[in-house]
């Protein structure tokens, strides 16, 4: 192919699909959507602050482990030491402890 044949031929991005500032807003909206003024799909949805991210959808674990991980750091920090790092253990330890008036060693 010479210098000239891949001058004149047509680019790529205006044979191919309208870009999203071609739609007219709404046209790509969810049918969920209650504004319909969006350019694009993905716009639509941060829109609605949805948590689409897999990585962030169990948070709920996440507080608990780190509540339970505090709560063995307490534990530790008062010279109990707990027999794990499960709540149920660390509180069986700090009873243990306030039962006797000395610090529980596993």
């Amino acid at each position: 192919m010479s210098v000239d044949a891949r001058v004149a031929a047509p680019s790529r991005i205006a044979r191919g699909a309208p870009m999203a500032g071609k739609f007219k807003k709404g046209a790509r909206c969810s049918s969920a959507c209650v504004t319909k003024d969006h350019r694009t799909f993905g716009e639509c949805m941060r829109s609605k602050n949805l948590n689409l991210n897999p990585n962030l959808s169990d948070t709920q674990r996440q507080k608990d482990w780190d509540s339970e991980l505090n709560l063995y750091e307490s534990a530790v920090s008062q010279g109990i030491q707990p027999r794990g790092t499960k709540r149920k253990l660390v509180e069986e330890a700090m009873n243990m402890s306030d039962a006797t008036g000395v610090a529980y060693q596993a």
